[in-house]
């Protein structure tokens, strides 16, 4: 008797408007940022330089993303107050995670081209991933699935009154 795999389902409605919706043209970051309302759009901070943004479909809780406002994909084409606003939302982002979610660690990286991973090579970014301890436990490893246990709005409510608290402070 042949052995057949256990199969399971996981509700995860965010993702049928991906799956089954239109690919835009263009870039998502800078689409996002030509908007206005930042909530649907899960832009949490604009800067002068930078954004923080939700990604839409999370690896974690708390997955973010910090990328520069102009399109640019080559690292070495930065200017140098990019960087600097780059770097400090990537320690903002990291505190705020910090305070409203209680992470113990982070992941934080940018893959630089397609073959580094690079879902959008054009408009460099990078992915602040919350990590708690366990979070890695028999769904993932077993049945290849990620459960996200918060909706994506309830934690940019919760992330958002965060960022404007930091931001009083510095004021």
């Amino acid at each position: 008797m042949k052995e057949e795999k256990a199969r399971s389902n996981l509700w995860a409605p965010w993702r049928i408007d991906y799956i089954l919706g239109e690919k835009e043209d263009g870039c998502i970051f800078c689409n996002r940022l030509r908007l206005d309302n930042d909530r649907q759009n899960l832009i949490l901070v604009r800067k002068e330089k930078s954004f923080v943004i939700m990604n839409r479909y999370p690896y974690n809780n708390g997955h973010l993303i910090v990328a520069p406002n102009r399109h640019e994909g080559d690292i070495e084409k930065l200017k140098e107050d990019e960087i600097l606003e780059l770097f400090s939302l990537i320690q903002e982002s990291t505190h705020a995670l910090s305070m409203s979610m209680n992470p113990d660690g982070f992941n934080i990286g940018l893959n630089l081209g397609r073959v580094a991973g690079a879902g959008v090579e054009d408009h460099l970014h990078f992915h602040i991933v919350p990590r708690w301890n366990g979070d890695t436990n028999f769904m993932p490893v077993l049945g290849d699935v990620k459960v996200i246990s918060e909706h994506l709005l309830s934690t940019y409510d919760k992330l958002e009154r965060t960022f404007k608290e930091l931001n009083k402070e510095k004021k």
